[in-house]
């Protein structure tokens, strides 16, 4: 839940918007009900009594050019459905009805010199960033090949070991140990560090490495989309899972479903460029190329001409008979 007092003190640089009324009561929380933002922010409209309801000159015209009674009734609906703000734009004057009724019933009412579509646009950007769905996820989160790949398993499999490796092959290292996701689209989750971590990795018997300061700016990244979840196993483990999956393996994260392959470890195994490999055949899967589904194409073609020439070979051999 995100109040217009919290929301103010962190966006206001960019939305630029002064208290008329109801400052006192600036803890009001905005009401993240929806994923979409048009939702939650929007011109005036009674549909959706609940939003930020933004007045721009149409709609103070509008209010206006209403008979009493109309203007009465509408001013009722609006306030009992107490939104978390009203906002005037455009620098117009804020109708005295709809200012009174603020007044009394200590609801948020702000003013700005910017339009009405602009001042949407901005709050509909702020709050889909502030109300978006997140989780903090154990792991290293890595750009592999452009590919936001995320790095799980058990405790001293070697993750940290795996990520410096793929570091050395020029690839990239967005978080260690905790990552921040955010749902940021209906289809996007991105991934980055917390402050408190960025460009850190630690690694046993090293202790903690700035990798930015070892390797250079350019093997950090500040944020990246996820696309990949690999799985370290240990090598005991692996009878629970298909040697061959006949079809792709997926782990939900923020209600996304995301590709995931699993890897077993063990002495001797280049894990680095395993993971390049994963890479590159996830890329070619989102391209549409399964390379498992042709290789079982293949085999289903040399069957049925199996087939085909043994029954040939069985009514050649019942002619002679």
């Amino acid at each position: 839940m995100l109040n217009i007092r919290e929301f103010l003190n962190d966006k206001n640089h960019l939305l630029k918007l002064n208290w008329l009324v109801g400052e006192e009561n600036s803890n009001t929380f905005i009401r993240d009900t929806s994923f979409e933002s048009a939702e939650i922010v929007g011109h005036l409209n009674l549909i959706h009594p609940y939003r930020i309801h933004v007045f721009g000159e149409p709609e103070i015209n509008y209010y206006n050019q209403m008979d009493p009674q109309r203007r009465s009734y509408l001013t009722s609906e609006l306030i009992s459905a107490n939104p978390p703000a009203l906002i005037i734009a455009e620098n117009q004057i804020p109708p005295e009805d709809i200012f009174k009724a603020c007044e009394i019933e200590n609801i948020p009412l702000l003013s700005t010199l910017q339009s009405a579509a602009s001042t949407i646009e901005l709050l509909r950007i702020q709050l889909s960033k502030k109300l978006a769905p997140r989780t903090t996820m154990h792991g290293v989160f890595m750009d592999v090949l452009g590919i936001g790949v995320l790095i799980t398993g058990e405790s001293g499999l070697g993750k940290s070991e795996l990520g410096l490796e793929l570091l050395t092959r020029g690839h990239g290292l967005v978080a260690d140990d905790a990552i921040d996701f955010v749902r940021i689209a209906p289809e996007v989750i991105e991934g980055k560090s917390p402050n408190i971590l960025r460009n850190l990795l630690e690694v046993r018997g090293l202790g903690l490495l700035n990798i930015k300061t070892i390797f250079g700016e350019s093997s950090v990244r500040r944020k990246i989309r996820l696309r990949l979840i690999v799985q370290l196993v240990r090598r005991s483990l692996i009878n629970e899972y298909d040697r061959l999956p006949l079809e792709a393996i997926y782990e939900d994260v923020l209600g996304l479903q995301i590709r995931k392959v699993v890897i077993p470890v063990s002495a001797g195994r280049n894990l680095a460029v395993l993971v390049e490999a994963a890479v590159r055949n996830t890329v070619l899967q989102l391209r549409g190329v399964d390379t498992t589904r042709e290789f079982m194409d293949r085999q289903n073609q040399e069957i049925k001409k199996d087939s085909f020439r043994n029954q040939i070979k069985n009514n050649t051999q019942k002619q002679k008979k």
